[in-house]
């Protein structure tokens, strides 16, 4: 099962991937850059696989730059407390 199936499992993956960057000393301009690179990925080259990607998928593809910016720092603050190792 991918991660991607499983909103849940999304989130764990994202924290740890966001605990991980953290503890590297990455700075948090450069998490939230990275955010927004993968949501626009994740917005042309994915399929949304449950109701939350959908409505996520959707909200970024009608959304202009700084929206988009916004909608992947609110991902960010949504996987801080979550992950395997939470």
């Amino acid at each position: 099962m991918s991660v991607l199936d499983n909103f849940e499992s999304w989130k764990d993956f994202l924290g740890d991937r966001l605990h991980q960057a953290q503890t590297q000393g990455i700075s948090q301009q450069a998490i939230s850059d990275v955010a927004y690179d993968i949501g626009d990925y994740l917005s042309h080259h994915v399929d949304a696989k449950n109701g939350q990607e959908a409505v996520i998928k959707e909200l970024w593809n009608v959304a202009d730059k700084k929206e988009q910016h916004a909608i992947a720092n609110m991902m960010v603050k949504l996987v801080q407390n979550e992950g395997t190792d939470r």
